[in-house]
């Protein structure tokens, strides 16, 4: 599964952990932290609901009121010796040890699809060309600073794929890739107007349960 991330919230490196490598993939072990307002929590958010993982993995979301928690803060401090800089989300975190897993949005998809919605209903990963052309168009639209000339290129290329099938990636259900799809469709920085089956799309998720969660 091929993922691209936003801008993080923090400065510091990446923490890069992986379940299924020092983190086992068992139930009700892992908790969310995610930001209100924030896209790749959004994404998070939105895979969980897809990946009918909601009930398996807790989640917290911090306000831009209360954007600090003391929960997170000890996570990050028990990671990292002395942390005192600021709380990346999403953060996925070990609530066996207390430890931040990952900050890297990504991996925590790719592991919530793989690791913990795969024990039971493995998610095979799609064709690569598909995943790629994918990437490339929602990394363009969601950066503020791409031209729009080639904005508008990349939504020409997700309408055409989607005049030819129904989600983001080939197949009869929205999968994790149309959390990024989604939410980079409704980035401020998608500034072309969309074609029809861009905007059918966007209809199509408008009805699915997955999808309705406030930003």
């Amino acid at each position: 599964m091929l993922q691209m991330s936003l801008p993080r919230t923090g400065s510091a490196p990446a923490l890069r952990g992986r379940i299924g490598a020092g983190f086992s993939p068992a139930p009700h072990r892992y908790h969310l932290y995610l930001r209100a307002g924030c896209p790749d929590s959004l994404r998070v958010r939105i895979a969980l609901a897809l990946l009918g993982l909601e009930g398996e993995v807790s989640t917290t979301t911090l306000t831009p009121d209360a954007p600090d928690h003391a929960g997170l803060r000890r996570a990050y401090e028990a990671t990292r010796h002395h942390h005192t800089g600021s709380l990346t989300v999403p953060a996925l975190c070990d609530t066996w040890s207390g430890r931040v897993v990952s900050d890297h949005t990504p991996d925590i998809l790719d592991d919530l699809a793989l690791r913990l919605a795969g024990r039971t209903a493995p998610n095979p990963p799609a064709p690569a060309a598909h995943a790629h052309a994918h990437a490339d168009a929602v990394r363009t639209l969601l950066d503020p600073a791409a031209p729009r000339a080639e904005r508008s290129a990349a939504l020409e290329s997700v309408e055409r794929r989607l005049a030819l099938h129904p989600y983001a990636l080939p197949g009869d259900r929205p999968t994790v890739a149309d959390a990024d799809l989604w939410v980079a469709l409704r980035h401020p920085a998608t500034a072309p107007a969309p074609g029809p089956h861009v905007r059918s799309y966007l209809r199509r998720l408008g009805t699915h349960p997955a999808f309705r969660i406030p930003a």
